[in-house]
């Protein structure tokens, strides 16, 4: 394990995506880290299936010496069959892109790279705030000479794909009955308390020529459907890690993880040396 590298914004890379999105939901502080935690667990385990999915690699303390304590997880995510057409015809049939992150709460670094596309990678910091969204300034300095685009993400009026919508999971619809929270209406981030933002900087590095709009526009759509659905999830789920402690959350973590590693690596055990071996060869 070593600490992430900077995001590079320069030497002939092309930035496809200088994105900062900001996602509002009603928590505080620990309680946004309990069900962030507890979220991130649960859907990995409910999107695993039939070899496909999250495998857990790696999670444990890790200590920088500018950030202090934190976490650091490696995972596999293996996700062939949700590629759009263009980009399966490009990979291997089984494939997987590795993420790494640093958990510091309140900020994080998260990496994606992929074994088969090694001039390919997304770096997202994370920051968080107990306010509606209102921060221009908080990347300033991480961003400093990058052109970007900043999107608003309201997990109660924004659509989401078709495909994975609940009822039960729609802020408009649902109500805590532990803390009373839900059925929001457009313009709840104005009047409800308590609230907190989620920052979110999204870089995406690649190299290979003739796809990068594809790549920029895949890339755009993913990263916000899935900060969308997780922070919907979270919302909705809240009964269920309400009463938690970080304690409990991280042993419902780690419970989690085995359950859906077992779901996705007996499939990949003896996968992984091929992959690898046919990135290196077509690098």
């Amino acid at each position: 394990m070593g600490k992430p590298s900077e995001a590079s914004h320069s030497g002939g890379i092309r930035i496809l995506e200088g994105l900062e999105p900001r996602s509002c939901r009603r928590a505080r502080g620990q309680q946004y880290k309990i069900g962030q935690l507890y979220m991130i667990s649960k859907h990995s385990h409910e999107q695993s299936d039939r070899g496909e999915g999250v495998e857990v690699v790696q999670n444990e303390p890790f200590e920088d010496p500018h950030h202090g304590n934190g976490q650091f997880t490696e995972k596999r995510v293996y996700l062939n069959s949700k590629l759009p057409s263009w980009a399966r015809a490009v990979v291997p049939k089984i494939f997987y892109v590795t993420e790494k992150a640093w958990n510091y709460y309140p900020y994080t670094i998260t990496e994606y790279t992929c074994s088969f596309l090694p001039k390919f990678s997304i770096h997202i910091e994370t920051k968080y705030e107990d306010n509606k969204g209102s921060n221009d300034s908080i990347f300033n300095s991480e961003a400093k000479g990058l052109e970007r685009e900043v999107c608003f993400i309201d997990i109660a009026c924004d659509e989401i794909p078709e495909r994975y919508y609940k009822e039960s999971e729609d802020p408009k619809h649902f109500k805590s009955e532990k803390t009373g929270r839900g059925q929001l209406r457009e313009g709840w981030r104005d009047s409800h308390q308590p609230i907190m933002c989620s920052y979110k900087l999204v870089t995406v590095k690649f190299e290979v020529w003739g796809l990068q709009t594809r790549v920029e526009q895949f890339v755009h759509k993913v990263v916000r459907d899935i900060l969308l659905i997780g922070h919907r999830q979270a919302f909705a789920w809240v009964d269920e890690w309400y009463d938690m402690t970080m304690d409990d959350v991280r042993e419902y973590e780690k419970n989690m993880h085995e359950q859906t590693n077992i779901k996705v690596c007996n499939q990949h055990s003896s996968t992984v040396d091929d992959i690898e071996g046919h990135a290196q060869t077509s690098t």
